[in-house]
């Protein structure tokens, strides 16, 4: 874009007016990387909560899991890498777990907006930060979480027209951002058994989750260690729109208001799945984030807080079972774990 002048709205309006209407996953990111860097998005004052923000018990059980795995691949020196750390939540409470057996990781955020690199270093003060996964440190293991990471990253959308499949695009009418179908896209890129389905049906897939899924596990190939990626979604390919928008806990249209509102799509776990293990990972799951934190002990682990503070029994119970019930995030998220060759089998994926 040339201009640079305005809010984004006004900049992307000008950009389609120049060169057209932009495909979903361009205006997505430009979106996603505006609001971040602008909103107070996570937490009860923010648009939405993270698992983390529910209960301290989310951290504390990946600092666990982390912890073990290290202790049976022979304690060795390794790095701590989370991708999206949010306010540093979790982050704080994983290595304050891992603390208490002797876990002490150098730690490296990826996160590219000051604003939560601000909250994050209020937490975690000796984190490191990178813009991206190339710069990460390649003398050691990698253990790396990615706790609604993948959900943020850009989608294309393609939809069925009357003869063929088109890219789906977001074009400007007067100020108002609106979906169109653009080109046609060759039908050797649909999954042939959704090729024929009715007119318009809609596709998504993300390119830039598999590059950075596939980035991810050809390090822990090649350095060892081992991911874990826990995110709301799916075993695709399917049909079907997941492009949402969230602004103050409630839904809001993904193409209004651009900057001011979250935008996320379901992930399609098993396009994750074969890109890591193309990559040369061990590929664990995907398992419900309710079967991997009940393995994990979250029911014990609530007992025990609610043993301790009686008085947030009550909140502790509802915490417990907002991160597990069916109707909440139990069977909605979903867990994975990469491992390298020589890393033990983790936990929570038997």
């Amino acid at each position: 874009m040339t201009e640079t002048g305005g809010t984004l709205a006004d900049r992307l309006a000008r950009a389609i007016t120049l060169a057209g209407p932009m495909p979903v996953s361009r205006f997505m990111a430009a979106a996603n990387a505006d609001y971040y860097a602008r909103q107070n998005a996570i937490g009860a004052s923010g648009d939405f909560i993270t698992a983390p923000e529910i209960s301290q018990m989310f951290g504390e059980l990946i600092g666990a899991w982390l912890a073990d795995l290290w202790d049976r691949a022979g304690r060795p020196s390794l790095h701590y890498v989370e991708l999206g750390p949010g306010r540093g939540t979790l982050a704080s409470d994983a290595l304050r777990t891992m603390t208490m057996v002797g876990l002490r990781p150098s730690v490296h955020f990826v996160e590219t907006s000051p604003r939560l690199r601000t909250e994050q270093a209020s937490r975690v003060p000796e984190a490191q930060w990178h813009d991206d996964i190339a710069t990460l440190p390649d003398d050691a293991p990698l253990v790396i979480v990615a706790n609604e990471f993948f959900d943020a990253l850009p989608v294309e959308q393609i939809v069925r027209g009357g003869s063929c499949w088109q890219q789906r695009l977001v074009a400007c009418q007067d100020i108002l951002f609106v979906p169109v179908a653009g080109s046609p896209v060759p039908n050797t890129i649909v999954p042939e058994h959704l090729r024929d389905a009715p007119v318009g049906s809609l596709i998504e897939s993300s390119p830039a989750s598999v590059a950075v899924v596939r980035d991810l596990a050809a390090r822990i190939a090649k350095q060892g260690g081992a991911a874990l990626i826990m995110d709301y979604g799916y075993d695709g390919p399917a049909l079907g729109e997941t492009l949402q928008a969230v602004r103050g806990h409630g839904y809001a249209n993904p193409f209004e208001a651009p900057g001011e509102v979250d935008l996320s799509a379901h992930v399609d776990f098993a396009v994750l799945w074969a890109a890591s293990a193309v990559a040369g990972a061990n590929v664990h799951g995907p398992v419900t984030q309710r079967d991997f934190l009940g393995q994990l002990g979250i029911a014990t682990r609530a007992a025990a807080l609610a043993k301790r503070s009686p008085a947030r029994a009550a909140e502790i119970g509802a915490a417990h079972m907002r991160l597990t019930g069916d109707s909440a995030m139990g069977t909605l998220f979903r867990a994975m774990a990469l491992t390298s060759d020589g890393w033990p089998q983790p936990a929570g994926f038997a």
